[in-house]
């Protein structure tokens, strides 16, 4: 009876210590993998993954590229290093800061604000940037542009709540009051719908960060943004406290490189270039000519069985029949492709501002699409949404589809259905939706251009033959 008692005993004892053993062996691996890697380590694993949100000054993609300035710092950063880039999009700052001390990235690009909360668990490296909250108003009008806060007192100010909201009650406060501040609080309008609105003369005045003000003033060169209404706000990149090498690697290389000509190239291509493509009228209305490039519109878009019309309105929104363009984006040449597509549209290296190799491969990539847009019966509806993927990219509207879909609208319906969808791609609460794969868009633009297109186009058929 005692030794059935000591083998029963025996069995169990064995498989608590067995779990000991392996929980502890488990427990100390799950450590390791959640301790941050430092420089050593990850260039033994080739690769630096580095955590960012989307937004228009740090990431997103465009016409399927992945773009940025926090983006293309990270790429030169990991490149001065021999290192490939990942990286790995959270969806909002507390996330991107658990992810990092997860260890499942190993450097914050984004310009994360310095608080004393945040520095005493983590490193703050990069360059030091000073950001502060402007007046966005227009430059040229009826109103001359507001000078001084004190001319803010007897004026209307459109701000979404939080930070923008609580300093013009302050400065309300500090001033004695008169400051007319209305609180958007429609979800689907966000802060670059309110400079847009700004710009349009929709609304006087809004409050934005200078940086996404020096952005959104590249769309729209009306707007005055030189009135600064708050105190700075110092912020960088960061790394966990136990990647100090990382954290002086990446400090060292901004030191060394705000004059390279590959910094000074991304800081032009979002903050200071001009995003818009200056236009001009049909070239000949007696000679029934829209451009020099008719015969090869005429002769290509058969292929797709199109109106050359069509593809005429397409091309001038585009490139304004100018070969030699170059969007701030990098797109080339008469039909604006982006290097990577052009490549894959079969275009030889060197000849992307070739208007023939420009008009064929872009009849290439409209025939991939309408394929991409089978699901779509009628073919007129299928336009609208060939154009809009020719600006945005396919992934953009396949999310937008896919918003319509969940909010009761129909997805294979372009106008007042899908388009809207677009648009709200630009706002935090639709572009973090499980729903969509793609993150932040600047949805107006392809709103526009599909609209801008399709009434260019009317108005060709009516004034030039087929």
């Amino acid at each position: 009876m005692s030794g059935v008692n000591v083998k029963t005993l025996i069995i169990p004892l064995f498989l608590v210590l067995f779990c000991c053993v392996f929980g502890c062996r488990n427990k100390q691996h799950s450590t390791t993998d959640e301790s941050a890697r430092d420089l050593p380590q990850i260039k033994d694993s080739g690769e630096l993954v580095v955590l960012t949100l989307y937004s228009s000054t740090s990431y997103f993609i465009y016409r399927g590229q992945e773009m940025g300035f926090q983006y293309e710092l990270s790429e030169q950063f990991a490149k001065s290093l021999g290192l490939k880039l990942r990286i790995e999009v959270a969806k909002s700052v507390d996330e991107m800061i658990q992810k990092l001390r997860a260890g499942e990235g190993d450097m914050i690009a984004y310009n994360l604000p310095i608080t004393k909360e945040w520095k005493d668990s983590l490193l703050y490296c990069g360059e030091d940037v000073i950001t502060h909250q402007v007046i966005v108003q227009q430059g040229r009008g009826k109103q001359k542009p507001l000078k001084d806060v004190t001319e803010l007192v007897g004026k209307d100010i459109y701000v979404k709540p939080g930070k923008y909201y609580d300093r013009l009650v302050n400065l309300n406060s500090e001033l004695g009051g008169g400051i007319r501040i209305h609180e958007v609080t429609n979800d689907s309008t966000t802060i670059e719908d309110l400079i847009t609105q700004v710009a349009q003369g929709k609304i006087p005045y809004t409050v934005a960060d200078n940086d996404l003000a020096k952005l959104n003033k590249t769309y729209y060169p009306n707007l005055n943004i030189d009135l600064s209404i708050s105190f700075d706000q110092r912020s960088s990149w960061a790394v966990q406290k136990d990647s100090p090498e990382l954290a002086a690697a990446a400090t060292k290389w901004h030191q060394e490189n705000m004059t390279s000509p590959a910094y000074t190239a991304s800081m032009k291509r979002y903050f200071e270039n001009s995003k818009m493509m200056p236009h001009s009228p049909i070239l000949s209305l007696k000679e029934g000519k829209i451009s020099h490039y008719d015969d090869l519109f005429r002769k290509y878009s058969k292929d797709i069985g199109w109106d050359w019309r069509m593809l005429a309105s397409l091309a001038y929104t585009e490139s304004n029949f100018d070969t030699t363009a170059v969007s701030w984006a990098g797109a080339k040449g008469l039909m604006q492709l982006m290097p990577a597509t052009a490549r894959a549209m079969g275009v030889p290296p060197g000849k992307e501002q070739n208007p023939e190799e420009s008009v064929k491969a872009a009849i290439k990539y409209i025939a991939a699409t309408d394929r991409s847009f089978s699901m779509i019966p009628d073919k007129q509806e299928r336009l609208n949404f060939i154009l809009a993927s020719y600006n945005a990219g396919l992934g953009h509207i396949y999310d937008a589809m896919a918003l319509a879909e969940k909010y009761g609208k129909n997805k294979l319906v372009w106008k007042d259905n899908v388009e809207n969808f677009i648009l709200l791609k630009s706002n935090e609460e639709y572009f973090t939706d499980p729903v969509c794969k793609n993150g932040y868009f600047r949805g107006i633009e392809t709103y526009n251009f599909v609209r801008d297109i399709m009434s260019r186009y009317e108005s060709y058929k009516k004034k030039i033959k087929a």
